[in-house]
């Protein structure tokens, strides 16, 4: 009898999955790099603005072009695909290629010879990356292996979001879908209404969560053990060394390239959830997470490029369970497109509110009491929805 064919990431036989994965985990931080060395060596600025056509351009092209695929690993072989290391491995090569290409985004702008266009361009080459990496610090950060959370620590440092190991893990995973959590955004709530309220919201929480653990073991708030405190100082290193090698006026590029990456975490995290709720029950908590609570999508470049994290039903119900043998469900609600694209269009909130609201109340079937509404839109949406 034949061996069975064993399935990796978009339901892709396991050889071509290893094959695709290992260029999707280089090829973000690896064009960066590119990028840098063209411009280097032929001085036109249009060359840092690879690496954003090939993540807000390209992939979605794919995308499109390919079919959703919503295959998944059988169940027989989930334990032997979980311990192959070369998937985790993928994830451990994105960190020196993300730090290498910081570095480089810092050398070109204290040359002093960058371009203004070539400027902005490197700030969003460089951002792209580091916010990329956040989804990689994500996948990390999620494991219970010391190596896996250091890694995951340092890769959330270039965007200053050292936070975020902690409010994901212990308060997003927890109050999803809730509005208490202000990482799951409301039916109505543009992403830059959003945007200041998860920045904010998220900060607050994630410094909450650790002083109360703190204050639990007896141990002091200010110290290296609070985990917020240690992230923020990991980017403080980092931006300080930087600093030291290439001058103060280079603390803008860093800061500019940070504002940027985490900017495109919280454009995700607004898709992820937006509008869905969990129900309260009769005595007053809040339902467990089901796979009705996240916005998934089968977009198989999306997700090769993204660790799978647009299966997200299936990473809250098993946060450890590894990327590559997260599942598709059916019951799930779907996304019209990939992460790649919708970013775009959650941008611009007209266009967002088209794509999506008439989905959220679809999902509820027509009962906006249901969903996660956000409150100052409340009564326009009633109003429009006629309920």
């Amino acid at each position: 009898m034949a061996a069975p064919v064993l399935t990796a990431p978009g339901g892709i036989a396991w050889r071509d999955g290893k094959r695709y994965m290992w260029l999707t985990a280089i090829i973000v931080p690896l064009l960066a790099i590119v990028g840098y060395g063209l411009w280097h060596r032929t001085g036109l600025g249009v060359h840092w603005w690879i690496t954003p056509l090939f993540v807000f351009v390209l992939v979605p092209l794919l995308d499109i072009s390919t079919p959703a695929d919503s295959v998944n690993p059988p169940e027989e072989i989930r334990a032997a695909l979980e311990a192959d290391r070369f998937y985790r491995r993928c994830t451990y090569l994105y960190l020196p290629l993300a730090g290498v290409g910081l570095v480089l985004g810092a050398a070109a702008w204290a040359s002093g010879e960058l371009s203004p266009f070539a400027r902005i361009g490197a700030v969003v080459s460089v951002g792209t990356v580091t916010g990329v990496g956040i989804t990689t610090a994500h996948e990390l950060g999620h494991k219970r292996a010391p190596l896996e959370r250091w890694l995951a620590r340092l890769m959330l440092a270039p965007t200053c979001y050292g936070h975020f190991y902690i409010e994901h893990n212990r308060g997003h995973h927890v109050r999803v879908a809730t509005p208490a959590d202000p990482a799951s955004a409301r039916l109505g709530e543009g992403f830059w209404r959003f945007w200041p309220r998860t920045v904010v919201g998220s900060l607050r929480s994630a410094w909450s969560l650790e002083s109360r653990r703190l204050r639990l073991r007896g141990a002091w708030v200010v110290s290296l053990r609070n985990e917020v405190l240690l992230g923020w100082l990991l980017t403080a290193v980092l931006f300080g060394s930087l600093a030291a090698v290439f001058g103060p006026p280079v603390l803008v590029f860093l800061a500019a390239q940070a504002v940027f990456g985490f900017t495109l975490l919280e454009g995700v995290n607004y898709i992820e959830h937006y509008g869905l709720a969990r129900a309260r029950t009769a005595d007053g908590r809040y339902e467990p997470v089901t796979p009705r609570h996240s916005w998934n999508s089968d977009a198989v470049t999306s997700n090769l490029a993204l660790y799978q994290l647009q299966r997200h039903s299936d990473h809250h119900a098993h946060p450890t369970r590894r990327y590559q043998v997260l599942r598709s469900f059916e019951e799930s609600p779907q996304l019209p497109a990939g992460y790649a694209t919708l970013l775009l269009a959650a941008y611009l909130p007209p266009v967002w509110f088209r794509l999506m609201d008439d989905r959220v109340v679809a999902h509820y079937d027509g009962d906006l009491r249901r969903a996660n509404v956000h409150p100052p839109r409340r009564h326009a949406l009633a109003a429009r929805y006629r309920v």
